[in-house]
């Protein structure tokens, strides 16, 4: 996927180090906290530090979600291949003053455009906790269908899918 890309409002950028300030504020909002993790980020070098792990990452991309009106970070798409998953996890996390405006679901819905053109993986799944109602509003939005409950590491999660391929290109 070549980046920048541009939708109506928003331009999606791949992450850099020079991120750092904002990955340091949405790593430690609430909602982060909450529904993704503790990842101990607590300074510009922690974020640095995290951004490069996930830079030197083959199977983690972050896709740092601006506002074209003024360039400014407000939130990530993510694309994860999980060790438990055969096919990608799409993730998403804006910072709460931008939360509630379509922007995460403008962001993702141009990922999941761009990877039915590009991918070769014919299911795109995502993960999230059963009291995340935001996150599953979200996923069932953007065409995202349950698939079931599992434990993993103790947690329980949901796993939605999608399909990205018509279904006689999935391999059995």
């Amino acid at each position: 996927m070549n980046l920048p890309v541009e939708t109506n409002r928003l331009l999606l950028t791949a992450l850099k180090t020079t991120d750092a300030p904002f990955i340091l504020e949405l790593l430690n909002t609430k909602g982060w906290k909450t529904f993704i993790g503790e990842r101990y980020v607590r300074n510009l070098t922690d974020a640095d530090t995290y951004i490069t792990r996930i830079l030197s990452n083959p199977d983690v991309r972050y896709f740092v979600v601006r506002l074209k009106s003024d360039n400014n970070p407000m939130g990530i798409v993510s694309l994860i291949q999980r060790p438990y998953l055969p096919h990608q996890d799409i993730g998403f996390a804006f910072l709460p003053q931008h939360s509630g405006s379509g922007y995460a679901f403008e962001a993702a819905s141009e990922v999941i455009r761009l990877l039915t053109i590009a991918s070769k993986h014919p299911i795109l799944y995502a993960t999230t906790l059963p009291e995340n109602t935001r996150s599953i509003k979200l996923l069932e939005k953007l065409g995202l269908s349950f698939v079931h409950e599992f434990t993993r590491d103790t947690e329980r999660l949901f796993l939605y899918q999608t399909i990205l391929a018509p279904e006689d290109n999935i391999p059995q």
